[in-house]
């Protein structure tokens, strides 16, 4: 019985001794301890795009002791149906739905006082929800930009016949098109010799191919092709060479690849659009940080957009290394 008595009192003291180091590791890192859960709501296409805004988002939640989770934001999932009743501390949402059932979901998250933030397109109503991204009539400023420097005669004074291609691999461009249009006609001025024809791919990758092959053949009058995602960009540049178009239409692209930037360097592309999604994705989670801990953030963040063209690629790479 004593043996059993020393062993018990063993047992008992070491039991308490780690509860009390287990305390102590507690009190000692409190930040290894995910102070807030955080979700992002997307759409079912995660492209090159929406894989930089979940990089940086998963970036700002690791520097604020967030756990993040990713989300549909697709209606047939029910997945920002059901947010409002999963304990979240805040979303963050593209809210890429039709207008009316965009504002019920996100009216039911604000009633149950879940912080949210808009990311990359913004939802056209009265209620000041936080917006990160870009301005797409700036964006169509600087798309109008590279067409006039690049179209006609090369003096800048030829009439420009356009066709701008939307696509629903970035449904946030095309859900604002009529921005987008304002700010290349504001570019392009009295330049622009006909209403702008506006065009939409699918997420076929080949959509764009097929789609510049039948426009070019039925409206041999457009002398300037406007895209609005990456992937199109790189298949019109390939038609192009294919019809032996290289010169006489010309491409507005969009994105970074480095295939693209390939194309401007040869004079096939004008210039491309370019954004930062790895920025709106980290500025979405700093701002539910802020309306977490202050209670208030910034109404709207613009991240920017920028061009791309030969002369700043040259600037990069004054040795016209290949890239």
């Amino acid at each position: 019985m004593i043996s059993f008595g020393l062993l018990a009192a063993a047992a008992f003291s070491l039991s308490l001794f780690q509860v009390r180091q287990l305390l102590i590791q507690g009190n000692a890192d409190p930040a290894g301890v995910p102070q807030y859960h955080f979700s992002l709501y997307l759409p079912e296409n995660r492209d090159a795009f929406f894989s930089e805004v979940i990089q940086g988002a998963e970036r700002a939640a690791a520097e604020s002791s967030a756990v993040l989770s990713i989300h549909s934001i697709e209606p047939f999932h029910n997945e920002l149906e059901m947010a409002s009743y999963a304990g979240m501390d805040g979303v963050v949402v593209c809210p890429y739905l039709e207008d009316q059932e965009a504002r019920r979901l996100l009216d039911r998250l604000t009633a149950r006082r879940i912080p949210v933030v808009l990311i990359n397109h913004n939802s056209p109503n009265g209620q000041p929800w936080p917006f990160i991204g870009t301005n797409n009539f700036d964006v169509g400023r600087k798309m109008g930009t590279i067409a006039g420097r690049s179209s006609g005669d090369g003096q800048g004074k030829a009439p420009v016949r356009l066709a701008v291609v939307y696509s629903d691999k970035s449904p946030g461009i095309f859900a604002e098109r009529e921005l987008v249009e304002m700010g290349i006609t504001v570019a392009l001025g009295e330049r622009l010799s006909a209403p702008i024809l506006g065009l939409k791919t699918g997420q076929n990758p080949l959509g764009a191919e097929e789609m510049l092959f039948r426009l070019l053949r039925t409206n041999p009058q457009i002398n300037t092709i406007i895209f609005s995602d990456a992937n199109d960009t790189k298949a019109a540049a390939q038609v192009l060479i294919d019809m032996n178009l290289v010169g006489r239409v010309q491409l507005v692209g969009f994105g970074n690849d480095p295939l693209i930037q390939g194309f401007i360097r040869k004079g096939i592309i004008a210039g491309s659009i370019t954004v930062d999604p790895d920025r709106i994705g980290y500025s979405a989670i700093k701002a539910l940080v802020d309306l977490k801990t202050g209670g208030y953030t910034s109404t709207s963040v613009d991240t920017g957009a920028a061009i791309l063209d030969k002369d700043n690629l040259d600037e990069d790479n004054p040795d016209g290394d290949s890239l």
